[in-house]
Protein backbone atom coordinates (compact mmCIF):
# COMPACT_ATOMS: atom_id res chain seq x y z
CA UNK A 1 0.00 0.00 0.00
CA UNK A 2 1.27 3.34 -0.95
CA UNK A 3 1.30 6.14 1.56
CA UNK A 4 0.10 9.49 0.47
CA UNK A 5 2.12 12.49 1.25
CA UNK A 6 0.17 14.90 3.40
CA UNK A 7 -0.86 18.00 1.53
CA UNK A 8 0.55 21.21 2.75
CA UNK A 9 -1.91 23.87 3.63
CA UNK A 10 -1.61 26.70 1.16
CA UNK A 11 -3.16 29.34 3.44
CA UNK A 12 -1.23 31.17 6.10
CA UNK A 13 -1.54 30.60 9.80
CA UNK A 14 -3.27 33.97 10.21
CA UNK A 15 -6.32 33.17 8.03
CA UNK A 16 -8.55 33.28 11.11
CA UNK A 17 -7.51 36.85 11.88
CA UNK A 18 -8.77 38.30 8.60
CA UNK A 19 -12.49 38.33 9.60
CA UNK A 20 -11.55 40.03 12.86
CA UNK A 21 -9.67 42.75 10.98
CA UNK A 22 -12.68 43.24 8.69
CA UNK A 23 -15.01 43.66 11.66
CA UNK A 24 -12.65 46.14 13.33
CA UNK A 25 -12.45 48.27 10.18
CA UNK A 26 -16.24 48.18 9.75
CA UNK A 27 -16.68 49.35 13.34
CA UNK A 28 -14.11 52.08 12.80
CA UNK A 29 -15.98 53.35 9.74
CA UNK A 30 -19.31 53.16 11.58
CA UNK A 31 -18.10 55.24 14.52
CA UNK A 32 -16.42 57.77 12.23
CA UNK A 33 -19.73 58.31 10.41
CA UNK A 34 -22.03 58.16 13.44
CA UNK A 35 -19.75 60.05 15.81
CA UNK A 36 -20.57 63.50 14.44
CA UNK A 37 -24.37 63.57 14.16
CA UNK A 38 -24.90 66.73 16.25
CA UNK A 39 -24.86 70.04 14.40
CA UNK A 40 -22.01 72.33 15.40
CA UNK A 41 -22.24 75.97 16.43
CA UNK A 42 -22.08 78.50 13.57
CA UNK A 43 -18.95 80.09 15.06
CA UNK A 44 -16.37 78.99 17.61
CA UNK A 45 -16.72 80.16 21.20
CA UNK A 46 -14.84 79.36 24.41
CA UNK A 47 -17.46 79.10 27.19
CA UNK A 48 -16.84 80.45 30.66
CA UNK A 49 -15.86 77.88 33.29
CA UNK A 50 -17.85 77.56 36.53
CA UNK A 51 -18.69 75.07 39.25
CA UNK A 52 -21.73 73.00 38.23
CA UNK A 53 -24.72 72.68 40.50
CA UNK A 54 -28.00 70.92 39.78
CA UNK A 55 -29.26 69.31 36.59
CA UNK A 56 -28.74 70.71 33.12
CA UNK A 57 -31.56 72.85 31.75
CA UNK A 58 -34.21 71.44 29.41
CA UNK A 59 -34.55 72.08 25.73
CA UNK A 60 -35.02 75.84 25.72
CA UNK A 61 -33.83 77.90 22.72
CA UNK A 62 -30.04 78.30 22.62
CA UNK A 63 -28.54 81.76 22.17
CA UNK A 64 -24.82 81.97 21.35
CA UNK A 65 -22.81 85.13 22.03
CA UNK A 66 -19.41 85.41 20.31
CA UNK A 67 -16.47 87.39 21.66
CA UNK A 68 -16.98 89.99 18.91
CA UNK A 69 -20.68 90.45 19.79
CA UNK A 70 -22.27 88.28 17.09
CA UNK A 71 -25.41 86.38 18.07
CA UNK A 72 -26.88 83.06 16.93
CA UNK A 73 -30.27 81.68 17.95
CA UNK A 74 -30.70 77.90 17.60
CA UNK A 75 -27.85 77.62 15.10
CA UNK A 76 -28.71 80.60 12.86
CA UNK A 77 -26.96 83.96 13.12
CA UNK A 78 -29.29 86.79 14.13
CA UNK A 79 -28.88 90.54 14.49
CA UNK A 80 -29.29 92.41 17.78
CA UNK A 81 -32.32 94.24 16.35
CA UNK A 82 -34.12 91.04 15.34
CA UNK A 83 -33.51 89.30 18.68
CA UNK A 84 -36.59 90.56 20.63
CA UNK A 85 -38.95 89.58 17.80
CA UNK A 86 -37.35 86.15 17.46
CA UNK A 87 -37.70 85.51 21.20
CA UNK A 88 -41.33 86.59 21.51
CA UNK A 89 -43.18 83.89 23.39
CA UNK A 90 -40.04 82.23 24.74
CA UNK A 91 -40.14 82.17 28.54
CA UNK A 92 -36.89 80.25 28.99
CA UNK A 93 -33.57 80.59 27.19
CA UNK A 94 -30.14 78.95 27.30
CA UNK A 95 -27.24 81.39 26.78
CA UNK A 96 -23.78 80.18 25.72
CA UNK A 97 -21.40 83.14 25.78
CA UNK A 98 -17.73 83.28 24.89
CA UNK A 99 -15.55 83.84 27.95
CA UNK A 100 -13.98 86.86 26.21
CA UNK A 101 -17.34 88.50 25.42
CA UNK A 102 -17.72 92.14 26.47
CA UNK A 103 -19.63 92.52 29.76
CA UNK A 104 -21.36 95.66 28.43
CA UNK A 105 -22.68 93.62 25.51
CA UNK A 106 -23.92 90.95 27.92
CA UNK A 107 -25.71 93.58 30.03
CA UNK A 108 -27.30 94.91 26.83
CA UNK A 109 -28.31 91.35 25.98
CA UNK A 110 -29.99 90.88 29.37
CA UNK A 111 -32.00 94.06 28.83
CA UNK A 112 -33.09 92.78 25.39
CA UNK A 113 -34.10 89.45 26.90
CA UNK A 114 -36.12 91.15 29.61
CA UNK A 115 -37.86 93.34 27.00
CA UNK A 116 -38.66 90.23 24.94
CA UNK A 117 -40.39 88.62 27.93
CA UNK A 118 -37.80 85.98 28.78
CA UNK A 119 -38.23 85.17 32.46
CA UNK A 120 -35.48 82.57 32.83
CA UNK A 121 -32.08 82.73 31.12
CA UNK A 122 -29.53 80.05 31.98
CA UNK A 123 -25.86 80.65 31.28
CA UNK A 124 -24.18 77.50 29.96
CA UNK A 125 -20.60 77.08 31.19
CA UNK A 126 -17.91 74.40 31.28
CA UNK A 127 -17.03 72.96 34.69
CA UNK A 128 -13.80 74.16 36.26
CA UNK A 129 -11.11 71.51 36.45
CA UNK A 130 -10.50 70.61 40.02
CA UNK A 131 -10.42 67.82 42.57
CA UNK A 132 -12.85 65.00 41.87
CA UNK A 133 -15.70 64.00 44.20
Amino acid sequence: MRRRKPRRRTGGVDDGVLPLINVVFLLLIFFMVAGRLAAGDPFEIAPTRAAMEGPAPGEAPLLLVAADGRLALDGAEISWDALPAALSGARRLRVKADGAADSVALARLLASLRAAGVSEARLMVEPKPGPGP
